[in-house]
């Protein structure tokens, strides 16, 4: 342990709660200022819940802290993507090739609960509630925090200053303002509207398959919809903020249901009150966040914070939980010594944060539009078969995601030599049936080499 035993963290999310932990168990002190109220004692604001998918990479850091058992509860198995057509039609698209390879729905309201009082076990963590991070002073290494509640301003000492507070971080801004450069924020043309399908009854209490994550893919638009444990489904609208189908176009109930519909109308019929939900609800922006800089003096960035990205891929809050993992094993490799921890942290995670934000961004396309594409279908089933065939050499770029550990930025890598490869067997063929496997496996094994045992865990 350094003698930089004192913590301030800047948000109590899901990334700040789960570092806390590790922190607390580590032995450090740790105060967390976040500056909404404590969702254990306030209920989430409608529209603003947006249910995660926790995978592999999150696991294994919640299994890191011992608490894996607690959060299992609260979880609720995805085996893989329940198309939904316009005609009302079911296509069920499996995530992985193996019955292990699911993805987990689960509460962000739940999940940030456990964390926080697994924090609080510790003995070593505080949380400050509706306390907001005003200013920083990196040279007198103090802070200023704000009352919410009274608007009290006071300046507390840190040792180490952590920004662990989301894509609209404060620390960050503070640091852009005292000069720090290298910043972008990239918002998406496309928004988001939160809805609900109610639990039924005691008999059926999940109206639409319960292990499995909704589309409704529309081309330029889908709607999703992943369970919760009483029953319901979070249900999120995305969708152009401009255009003949946007936010923008729909502004009255009439138009709203019209549109509903035509485009929706088995969802329509599990809905009540769509149309006041839609306009009662907020409207949330999605965007993608870069940082050139993580760590400026005693101060680390990380999460959303450094690296917000849209959520197509499931893995905003799985990243920024690998995060916690990567900075717990540097903590463990450089013997608590925070200057050589934060370096190597930014310089490790920084490539794989941006390969991500790549695919999280490519991923909206294929859900909103080219899962419906029966070229898109073939490919996955090829996929699946060349990695039954080769193990240790392919495997499906989404599965290297979300059922792995291998850095994000070797994913993306691979994935896009793996897709030419997919291009080349797919050409002037609609059926897997007709696909040369004798060219297969030249090609797999001409321009991919096997992974290593360090990539396969």
């Amino acid at each position: 342990m350094s003698d930089k035993n004192h913590i301030t963290l800047i948000g109590a999310g899901l990334v700040g709660s789960l570092m806390s932990i590790y922190l607390g168990q580590r032995g450090y002190r740790v105060n967390v200022y976040e500056k909404l109220p404590d969702i254990r004692n306030t209920s989430i604001p409608a529209g603003r819940s947006i249910n995660l998918a926790l995978a592999n990479r999150g696991i294994r850091a919640l299994e890191q802290v011992g608490i894996i058992d607690k959060v299992n509860e609260l979880l609720i198995p995805m085996k893989g993507r329940m198309l939904h057509d316009v005609a009302g039609k079911l296509t069920l698209q499996p995530y992985g090739r193996k019955p292990e390879e699911v993805i987990y729905s689960v509460s962000r309201a739940g999940l940030v609960s456990l964390l926080r009082d697994e924090a609080e076990a510790t003995g070593n963590v505080t949380f400050h509630f509706e306390q907001e991070l005003t200013d920083i002073s990196p040279d007198n290494k103090t802070v200023s925090i704000q009352n919410e509640k009274t608007n009290e301003e006071e300046t507390l000492e840190y040792d180490i200053l952590l920004g662990a507070d989301g894509a609209g971080s404060q620390t960050r801004q503070t640091l852009e303002r005292l000069g720090v450069d290298g910043f972008s924020s990239e918002l998406l043309k496309h928004s988001y509207k939160e809805l609900t399908i109610p639990a039924g009854d005691s008999k059926t209490p999940f109206q639409i398959e319960k292990e499995a994550l909704h589309i409704w893919p529309r081309g330029g638009y889908m709607l999703i919809a992943l369970p919760n444990l009483d029953g319901s489904f979070t249900v999120t609208l995305f969708m152009p903020n401009e255009g003949p189908v946007s936010f923008d176009a729909f502004d009255s109930k009439e138009a709203v249901e019209a549109f509903f519909q035509e485009q929706f109308s088995d969802v329509l019929e599990l809905i009540p009150n769509l149309a006041d939900d839609y306009f009662n609800n907020p409207t949330g922006i999605l965007g993608t966040v870069r940082s050139k800089h993580w760590s400026y003096k005693d101060i680390l960035l990380f999460g959303d914070a450094s690296h917000a990205i849209v959520p197509f891929h499931g893995q905003g809050m799985n990243c920024g939980f690998e995060d916690c993992s990567e900075l717990h094993r540097l903590l463990n490799k450089h013997s608590d010594d925070w200057s050589a921890v934060m370096p190597e942290f930014e310089a490790v995670r920084k490539e794989n944060a941006n390969a991500i934000a790549d695919m999280a961004l490519e991923n909206y396309v294929e859900m909103r539009d080219s899962v419906r594409d029966p070229k898109f279908q073939l490919k996955k089933q090829i996929a699946f078969k060349l990695e039954e065939l080769y193990p240790t050499t392919f495997i499906p770029r989404y599965s290297m995601v979300m059922f792995h550990h291998m850095p994000y930025a070797e994913a993306y890598r691979r994935g896009k030599v793996q897709n030419d490869i997919l291009n080349q067997l797919t050409e002037g063929h609609d059926e897997i049936e007709h696909i040369d496997w004798k060219l297969a496996h030249e090609l797999v094994q001409q321009n991919l080499e096997p992974f290593s045992k360090e990539l396969l865990h």
